[in-house]
């Protein structure tokens, strides 16, 4: 089978490591709205400004921003993404089905749980589903991919 798309299975554990780290420190930073200082940097905003509304606004500006969590962000997409696309030692017909079913899967729930999402939850919580919703697709599809690997393993067994 082709597959011009995935990337070698060494890169594998740095995926896991990114992805687990960046989950974990979201997580924390998330229930604890911890700031540091030391990730304090002038960045580039293609649109800076509190609100679209304050006087204080305008496009393509040097701002000072805590890149904590745009750092974790990075790590749990690029960790996610070289987890599911990476090569399996055995990479057959019966894996490249386990990941294209586990792909379409992940799509469907993440929209049925986000369609949940707008039907019942309002205000700025639902922000916050929305900033989760970045990552579900992901984390859902490592998640299923991983199990029906897994389980296929053990009934070979």
């Amino acid at each position: 089978m082709r597959t011009n798309y995935l990337i070698p299975n060494k890169f594998k554990p740095v995926g896991w490591i990114l992805f687990i780290a960046g989950i974990v420190s979201g997580l924390f930073l998330f229930g604890t709205d911890y700031e540091t200082e030391i990730l304090n940097v002038k960045v580039l905003a293609v649109y800076g400004g509190d609100s679209i509304f304050s006087n204080d606004q305008g496009f393509f500006k040097i701002i000072e921003n805590s890149i904590l969590d745009e750092l974790i962000a990075l790590a749990i997409i690029f960790g996610g993404l070289v987890i599911g696309f990476s090569k399996e030692k055995v990479e057959d017909e019966f894996i490249y089905k386990l990941r294209k079913d586990s792909l379409v899967w992940a799509l469907l729930f993440n929209y049925l749980v986000l369609s949940l999402a707008i039907i019942f939850i309002y205000d700025f919580t639902f922000f916050d589903v929305l900033v989760f919703n970045m990552f579900t697709p992901l984390i859902f599809f490592v998640i299923r991919f991983n199990f029906l690997k897994l389980k296929s393993q053990s009934n070979e067994e």
